[in-house]
């Protein structure tokens, strides 16, 4: 008898009146907006503006979604295309069935497209909104739970994960990948945040680090995994991607930091616009201030100088009057000796 285990939920999807609400889409949503959330709080502490990350989410979220589907279409093709299937199934997104490596790379188009928009360069957007991807895979994981797939190994362990049975899956007890990987990405984000805080990550570098810590925890937890999958060499499709996007992102870190060490002084031009208009604006202020003050020291000094020269006004008005008096003497005396 088990005593302890991870119970899966009865059903994925709960009515509210005649609105269905899905788990899964309800995790990925809510994963959107946590990953918006953050990236935000850290655009703007590296002087963005606010609602830039959110503008941009809007080109990337549908890329992603859009991207994610087709990868996990493409590299599970026989359960929509081949005998007995229905390949309409392909587009309920709903339920179940994104490929984050799809997601990120198409995710990156539509990001790319938002900032060239706007004049921001895309590395500086990834190291910002990279710490909320990874909260948002961590989010979006709890959907498998909610749908009952990509559980690993059967296992007896306490938190072993309870699967009911149905016509794709046989009833047991098996590792909660998606709980590991939920978790693994928590401290993915922890680490990139910590890394970012510590180092002054730039020029995409948080982000890359993002990737690769995402890769190395993956590898483990795709091993664990017993759905159906394509293998390469001994190996699940999805080990060999990840170990190669993990090589890819330690070499962009090693060659970034050597060519371009340091992080981006600007990241928004329109923040930095509204910066120097600002201090265009103080500088004019200022410039007025100092002209008036100038007009009024002249005006001043012109009043200074005008009483200045009043003393020399007097002595002539008092010289006029001395010669008027004796003008006046000289001709009374005249009169007399007439």
């Amino acid at each position: 008898m088990d005593l302890a285990y991870i119970p899966s939920p009865s059903t994925g999807v709960i009515h509210l009146g005649p609105i269905p609400l899905r788990g899964y889409a309800f995790c990925i949503i809510l994963g959107v907006f946590v990953a918006v959330w953050l990236g935000n709080k850290r655009w703007i502490a590296r002087g963005g503006t606010a609602g830039t990350v959110a503008d941009i989410a809007v080109w990337a979220v549908p890329f992603g979604l859009v991207g994610g589907r087709l990868y996990h279409v493409i590299t599970d093709y026989q359960l929509y295309f081949s005998e007995g299937e229905d390949w309409v199934d392909a587009f309920k997104i709903w339920e179940g069935g994104l490929g984050i490596w799809g997601a990120i790379a198409f995710g990156a188009v539509g990001a790319w497209i938002g900032c060239r928009r706007r004049g921001i360069p895309l590395p500086a957007y990834a190291d910002a909104i990279a710490p909320g991807i990874a909260l948002a895979q961590a989010i979006g994981r709890w959907g498998n739970w909610f749908n009952q797939e990509l559980y690993g190994k059967p296992t007896d362990l306490p938190w072993a994960l309870k699967i009911t049975e149905s016509a794709n899956r046989e009833a047991g007890l098996y590792h909660p990948t998606f709980l590991y990987e939920s978790l693994w990405c928590v401290g993915v984000a922890l680490l990139v945040i910590w890394a970012d805080r510590r180092f002054k990550l730039g020029h995409g570098r948080a982000f890359a680090l993002y990737v690769a810590a995402y890769c190395a925890g993956r590898v483990w937890t795709e091993y664990l995994r017993v759905d159906e999958a394509h293998h390469i060499l001994g190996l699940r499709l999805n080990v060999w991607t990840a170990i190669v996007v993990f090589l890819l992102a330690v070499v962009y870190l090693v060659v970034s930091a050597r060519v371009r060490p340091g992080r981006e002084e600007t990241v928004e031009p329109r923040s930095r616009k509204a910066v120097d208009t600002a201090g265009e604006t103080d500088d004019s202020e200022d410039a007025a201030k100092t002209e008036d003050a100038a007009k009024t020291g002249a005006a001043e000094d012109a009043g200074a100088d005008a009483e200045d020269a009043d003393p020399a006004g007097t002595d002539s008005g008092n010289a006029g009057t001395e010669a008027e008096n004796a003008g006046s003497g000289n001709g009374a005396g005249s009169a007399a000796k007439g």
